[in-house]
């Protein structure tokens, strides 16, 4: 069976749940606690020389790193439904949303990034919080201009039902609203938001709804 290494609060563990929740693909979690460190365990790194979740291993034995490649390879190998539009200039605009959060707005946040600000250059609870929302609220300026400017916005960030870039938008949000981030000033992106957690999939890959949540 497809078996999903995860942390429930992981950003980029929660875009694969809900990937193989929309595609419907059976599958197991094994928890990997990133707080206690569990990622750096010889016999994780093994598999996984990174250290990060998620890794996703195949029901052919494959191990699949990187949330936006495993999200793509679901993508290609249950491809209904869909979470990438038909056409090629849609594709690019699903995957430029997808990297304005993955790659700008996440890597400044991720919980390797607030460990190094703590405990490496010693900055207290406000400074890390400070840093936190600074970088969310940039990134979260530009997404909400894109979603409100571009041709292609519907109910979901692209079109009327979900993709890929929902996938990215949604534990981004959660993050964001965990650390205290006021995002009334991004109301498409809430709006947004708010539609896809409304569905079963991004519901039953909620963090809350995890075997390893505490």
């Amino acid at each position: 069976m497809t078996t999903l290494y995860s942390y429930y609060r992981s950003s980029a563990a929660y875009r694969v749940r809900i990937a193989l929740h929309l595609k419907g693909v059976a599958h197991e979690q094994v928890a990997v606690n990133l707080a206690r460190g569990e990622q750096h365990n010889d016999a994780y790194r093994a598999h996984n020389p990174q250290g990060l979740v998620p890794m996703l291993v195949t029901d052919n034995g494959r191990q699949l790193t990187q949330s936006l490649a495993i999200c793509e390879y679901l993508e290609e190998r249950y491809p209904t439904p869909a979470l990438l539009p038909d056409d090629a200039e849609s594709r690019a605009r699903v995957r430029a949303l997808c990297q304005a959060i993955a790659s700008d707005i996440h890597p400044l946040n991720n919980l390797r990034v607030l460990q190094y600000l703590v405990q490496d250059l010693e900055a207290g609870d406000d400074a890390k919080l400070a840093w936190y929302q600074h970088w969310v609220h940039r990134g979260f300026a530009a997404l909400e201009t894109m979603l409100t400017r571009e041709a292609g916005s519907g109910d979901f960030c692209h079109g009327d039902t979900p993709s890929l870039a929902d996938v990215c938008l949604v534990p981004q949000v959660f993050n964001a609203e965990r650390f205290a981030c006021d995002l009334s000033a991004y109301p498409r992106i809430m709006r947004i938001a708010d539609n896809a957690r409304a569905l079963d999939a991004f519901q039953r890959a909620a963090p809350g709804e995890q075997p390893d949540a505490v």
